[in-house]
């Protein structure tokens, strides 16, 4: 029997209104937020970043493809992965939707990635994605825009991510400990979710987190390439197409037995049910 509160339509339509109060605020706020994100200045970037990209060798200009804008999801596939993060192929399932329409729009799309290009493109045909995919594999892309750290920052400490100074993490009894694993570990019980991510990429935990999400927007001017924008960790929800749904459903995200999803191509679609 449910325990959520029942009412008459008489009741709904007067809560419902209320909310719609709300949302329409949230949405005048959402609309000034992305006047103020397109408003933060832009910083030229110099360095001479190389890619690997379907059509050869690429450099950061390049994957603009003739348009003036790019935006890059940096999508979570180290060296050492075996397959890309089930996270982030979350999210990239809605890429082959939008990124011909921004194309279209003066805006071009990329993911890109720290796997050598052949992993990355096998990986795409698994999926079934046709969107743009680059390896930054020997390049200091990620590093630099703060979506990759080392092994020495992840001994040493000394790393940023989201725009944070993070600490050092270390392994004990077989578990990752430290800031920067505690922030993505729910406390669900048992293994914890980097471990089940670590061990569906193929990696341990440690090798895993040394890559990181987010994206990142630059925009192309006289022939110069300009950084405008980056975001990390929870400043991606609103570009994760599901969690957009589930937020509107009856019962949320409805987390409370921890990670829940797959690649798309890993449920037992004959056994489909819910998480609670």
């Amino acid at each position: 029997m449910s325990t959520h509160v029942v009412g008459t339509r008489e009741e709904w339509l007067a809560a419902r209104l209320e909310l719609l109060e709300a949302e329409k605020e949230l949405t005048r706020r959402s609309d000034e937020l992305a006047r103020w994100r397109q408003a933060l200045p832009w910083v030229r970037v110099d360095k001479d970043y190389r890619f690997g990209t379907d059509a050869g060798d690429a450099t950061l200009a390049d994957l603009f493809r003739g348009r003036s804008q790019l935006l890059v999801y940096h999508f979570m596939f180290g060296p050492d992965y075996s397959a890309g993060c089930p996270s982030c192929s979350s999210i990239a399932d809605g890429f082959n939707g939008f990124f011909a329409h921004l194309e279209n729009h003066d805006v071009a799309f990329t993911a890109v990635s720290r796997a050598p290009l052949a992993r990355l493109q096998a990986y795409r045909r698994r999926m079934g994605w046709s969107f743009p995919w680059a390896s930054s594999f020997g390049s200091d892309f990620n590093f630099d825009y703060a979506v990759g750290i080392t092994q020495e920052q992840q001994r040493e400490g000394g790393a940023e991510y989201n725009y944070r100074r993070e600490s050092a993490s270390k392994a004990a009894r077989g578990q990752v400990e430290g800031r920067q694993v505690a922030e993505w570990s729910s406390g669900y019980g048992g293994e914890s979710p980097v471990a089940q991510f670590a061990h569906m990429c193929g990696t341990d935990p440690l090798t895993y987190i040394r890559e990181r999400p987010g994206m990142s927007a630059f925009v192309l001017e006289d022939g110069v390439v300009y950084h405008a924008y980056s975001t990390y960790a929870r400043g991606l929800d609103g570009l994760w197409g599901m969690y957009q749904w589930l937020d509107r459903a009856p019962l949320g995200r409805n987390e409370a037995t921890g990670v829940w999803w797959r690649r798309h191509d890993e449920y037992d679609t004959g056994n489909a049910h819910c998480c609670r």
